[in-house]
């Protein structure tokens, strides 16, 4: 599989974030769901350009109505549990 986010990136993040020591099969799966997540946003911004006439640019405004969308989804999803 092919890696989209550095490793030691993460890792420091994970340390920035409190973390005193990471193993490494901690910092893989990170990087694994932080890909998933930004598959997941880039192919909803994707679908909000689409819809603006925009082939294949994705601007800020597409980003944050996903952003909106996400953030309305996991509210409602509180709501109902």
């Amino acid at each position: 599989m092919e890696r989209k986010f550095s490793l030691y990136d993460i890792e420091q993040f994970m340390r920035e974030a409190g973390a005193l020591k990471v193993t490494e099969d901690a910092v893989v799966d990170l990087e694994r769901e932080i890909s998933k997540l930004a598959e997941k946003i880039t192919d909803e911004a994707l679908n909000y350009a689409r819809h603006a006439g925009r082939k294949k640019l994705i601007k800020r405004s597409d980003i944050l109505l996903t952003k909106h969308r996400i953030s309305a989804r996991s509210s409602a999803a509180n709501i109902i549990k």
